[in-house]
């Protein structure tokens, strides 16, 4: 930002950005034209980022805004959650994670601008798409269609959010950030199925906004035909080819999918740095003026927030912020250098429209030129050969599926495909389990069985308040989500000879929607069956004993997050509908339309087991406990792990259920949940468009065994963990985590462009050597301590097993080493003059891997 400070047109912007966002009154108009958002009668080129706040902690918030900010960040964009701010009719919660308010002053704070995505309808992989379960049982109500039931609560809940904005004064026409806001989301890509009422409700839904008076413009994404004066924009991996409906507005990206999301069950997806810089720059070429990525910060789905069905705890998405609040390098670092890059062309951008330039096959270059302004972006959109083009009378090299940006139609001061930020390897260290003693002293090692209390989970029927019908009934329409599980108890009368017996033996049918089934028989466990996240439906059988005379069947129906998208999502059901059948080898008895009884939730659910503070007698303490057994809740007391790096569980040992940290849960957990053995590549390439299942990677391995628990989570001295265990596990194996930085590295070629920051402006530079590698310690106080690994020449590898090639310069350890070793940051020139030729004629890289301390 300090370039584009210098830069002609753009200081008395940045100025007046920096007073509002620094917390004066003044306030700000913000308009939009053709090109791009007007902020003071300028306009704008803006990079946006998602972070959501109920998926990171209030402590986090101040330290993820400045990342953004550092990263290069004008503005965050985050969702409205309805149902974690209204989870019961008319009882409003802005506390703790919820507390909105205090998100935004958080970004204003930083110097952010903020985007309010309303909604009230979200998608975001969160339950039930982020709609609250009492709305589906509102008398006479459809969802997101022209049904009034559905628009007097729509309009209620956002006339609340712009209420609570307006009076923290937050919008930017009462001096606050908020310079957009959204009304509902993705409709456009399922508006379809709803006819006519669908089209009708887009047009009352943007009505009611502007009626508002928010005094910012909105946006519909998805939504081509938004009604004026709402913008339409894009959603996608890419949207440089994407063309506003209404010639008035400009081209806008309100969701760049900086990775994926990942589902239990499923191998983890990540994009890799090149595309994305890649999607950036190609959108900011062909006349984009803000995109945003989604995710900045993906974060965690805390409790049971998670949607999907199957989403799993972690939201990490692969994003430039990872899961912890950590940067993931090289990604953050080489968007960052994007960023400054597209900033630097921000006078040209917002002057005048692109003009087209072909430069051979699949080569191209879009140029903002007027009067003494000038910038270029040229692309290479083959995705498998480089090409030298010829520009202006000049020659450029450009890799496949790259861009080079030229502030001053002249000079490349970045390509995409070519990273100068440096790499991070992190690992997970273990710290085992740091119980506390009897003695209150801390012991760290691995769970002894004495460690632990427990509570067995009763199999069926123990409330008062269950409901006996007849037949089965869906799950979601019995619960209103108030727990992920649902009983259905039966009990039939055996007598010798039933056509459904071989023996004492038959088969047990059942079908359910899911998502997950548990089969007891007289209280014992008998089988179990799960569906996935391309398809939820169970059809279970399994092999059952039966005894003469009364027996139970009871199944256990749990839910892993409700439906959160496509038309008519909120209609999808859960649990068994059956047939509920015993089938034997002379016929079979149907049980679907037999007399059920339902328990809503758990007992331990009931007596709020989770919660330390409340003792219950339910909790046993022995010299051993059960392990291996379904149902069963545990407790445990440890100390905080020393320091401040982020802390995780690694549940690796347990099957799946919920946990709490001092009674706050940090999400359903599942480390039994596999993903498929095919599907994964050892390194991903990056040329080529990028799909949610290009690049996936830990393929045969468990989704997630990692769960992360929040520093504000954990208290000085001892903490209460509680567990409920649906499926079986030893609760001993179980251990604490921190995520480390073990190194930090960087591969810089000597074809690379001279690092951004060696720029002042297009037209003025810094003393400057060529291209350099630079390497930064991540913690403050750190200084570089060892060089690991350097080498000048033809090296190969990855951060933490690099090695030399055929041509390797004998110099290189040692320079790096004078260049590094006991600073906190170093540059190194990548350049023959600092280590000697070791072979002519090659295009030489220079690789560091240095350790901090």
């Amino acid at each position: 930002m300090a370039a584009v400070g210098r830069l002609p047109g753009a200081a008395a912007a940045l100025l007046l950005a920096l007073l509002c966002l620094a917390g004066t009154s003044a306030a700000t108009n913000v308009t939009y034209d053709h090109r791009a958002l007007v902020i003071d009668g300028v306009r704008r080129v803006l990079v946006s980022g998602s972070i959501h706040y109920p998926r990171s902690t209030p402590d986090m918030w101040p330290g993820l805004m400045q990342k953004a900010k550092d990263g290069g960040l004008d503005m965050v964009e985050t969702y409205v959650f309805w149902d974690a701010h209204e989870p019961v009719r008319g009882q409003y919660d802005f506390e703790g994670r919820n507390d909105l308010v205090r998100f935004v002053k958080a970004a204003a704070d930083a110097g952010l601008y903020v985007h309010l995505r309303i909604g009230p309808y979200v998608c975001a992989e969160w339950n039930y798409g982020g709609f609250p379960l009492w709305l589906h049982f509102i008398p006479g109500i459809k969802f997101r269609t022209d049904n009034e039931p559905f628009k007097t609560e729509m309009q209620r809940f956002t006339e609340k959010v712009v209420a609570t904005m307006k009076g923290a004064g937050l919008y930017a026409s009462q001096g606050g950030p908020i310079i957009l806001s959204q009304i509902e989301n993705e409709y456009g890509n399922i508006d379809a199925s709803y006819g006519a009422p669908g089209k009708s409700y887009i047009r009352w839904a943007a009505g009611m906004a502007v009626a508002l008076d928010t005094g910012v413009p909105w946006v519909m994404c998805q939504q081509a035909d938004a009604p004026a004066p709402l913008i339409n924009t894009c959603n996608g991996f890419y949207c440089d080819q994407f063309t506003p409906s209404l010639p008035s507005s400009p081209k806008l990206w309100t969701e760049n999918w900086s990775g994926w999301f990942l589902s239990f069950g499923g191998a983890v997806p990540y994009r890799p740095t090149e595309d994305l810089a890649f999607a950036v720059a190609r959108f900011y070429q062909r006349g984009g003026t803000l995109q945003n990525y989604y995710m900045y910060h993906g974060g965690t789905n805390f409790g049971r927030s998670s949607g999907g069905p199957f989403i799993s705890t972690s939201y990490d998405y692969d994003a430039p912020i990872d899961e912890y609040g950590l940067v993931r390098q090289p990604k953050w670092g080489h968007l960052r250098d994007v960023h400054k890059a597209i900033k630097m062309c921000e006078p040209a951008l917002i002057a005048t429209d692109p003009s087209y330039m072909s430069l051979g096959q699949n080569a191209e270059a879009h140029v903002y030129k007027t009067g003494s302004l000038c910038a270029a972006f040229l692309a290479n959109i083959d995705n498998q050969s480089d090409k030298t083009v010829t520009f202006n009378g000049k020659a450029y090299k450009l890799p496949a599926w790259s861009v080079s940006i030229l502030p001053d139609c002249t000079n490349v001061v970045l390509n995409t495909a070519q990273i100068n930020s440096q790499v991070a390897s992190t690992q997970m260290r273990n710290l085992g389990f740091s119980t506390q003693a009897s003695d209150g002293s801390s012991v760290e090692a691995e769970l002894a069985s004495s460690t632990w209390s427990y509570a067995v989970e009763p199999v069926g029927i123990t409330k008062e308040n269950a409901m006996t019908k007849p037949g089965l009934m869906e799950q979601i329409n019995t619960t209103a989500d108030a727990s992920d599980f649902l009983w259905y108890s039966t009990s039939i009368v055996v007598a010798a000879g039933e056509p459904y017996l071989n023996g004492s033996q038959s088969n047990l049918l059942v079908n359910s929607l899911g998502h997950v089934l548990q089969v007891f028989i007289n209280g014992k466990f008998a089988g179990s069956g799960k569906g996935n996240a391309s398809s939820s439906l169970i059809s279970l059988t399994t092999p059952v004993t039966l005894v003469p005379g009364k027996n139970k069947i009871d199944l256990l129906s749990a839910t892993v997050g409700l439906t959160n998208y496509g038309a008519f999502f909120d209609l999808v059901g859960a649990g068994i509908t059956g047939p509920v059948k015993l089938t034997g080898p002379k016929g079979a008895l149907d049980l679907s339309s037999a007399d059920w009884t339902y328990q809503i939730g758990l007992r331990g659910e009931d007596l709020h087991l989770y919660n330390p503070s409340e003792a219950s007698p339910e909790w046993v303490s022995d010299n051993s406990y059960p392990t291996n057994n379904p149902l069963t809740w545990y407790k445990s007391k440890f100390t905080t792990p020393a320091g401040d790096d982020p802390v995780a569980i690694d549940f690796t040992g347990m099957g799946k259920g919920e946990a709490w940290v001092n009674g706050q849960s940090i999400g359903r957990y599942w480390p039994t949940n596999i993903a498929p053995q095919s599907g994964c590549v050892n390194s991903c390439n990056y040329r080529g468009p990028y799909g949610a299942s290009k690049c996936l990677k830990k393929c045969g391995q468990p989704s997630q065994t990692l769960y992360h628990v929040p520093r504000s989570f954990l208290q000085p001295g001892s903490n209460d963990i509680v567990l409920f265990e649906q499926f079986g596990g030893d609760p001993s194996k179980i251990s604490f985590t921190t995520k480390q930085t073990e190194s930090v590295c960087a591969h810089v070629s000597e074809d690379h462009p001279d690092q951004i920051d060696s720029w002042i402006s297009p037209q003025q530079k810094l003393q400057r050597s060529g291209p350099a590698l630079r390497l930064e310690c991540p913690k403050e106080g750190q200084v570089i301590s060892s060089i690991k690994f350097a080498s000048f020449g033809t090296p190969s590898g990855t951060c933490g097993s690099y090695s030399h090639g055929e041509c390797s310069s004998s110099q290189a350890l040692a320079v790096a080493q004078e260049a590094c070793v006991g600073v906190s940051s170093c540059s190194v020139p990548v350049s023959a003059k600092n280590f000697g030729d070791p072979c002519r004629g090659v295009t030489k890289s220079l690789v560091v891997e240095a350790a901090c301390s």
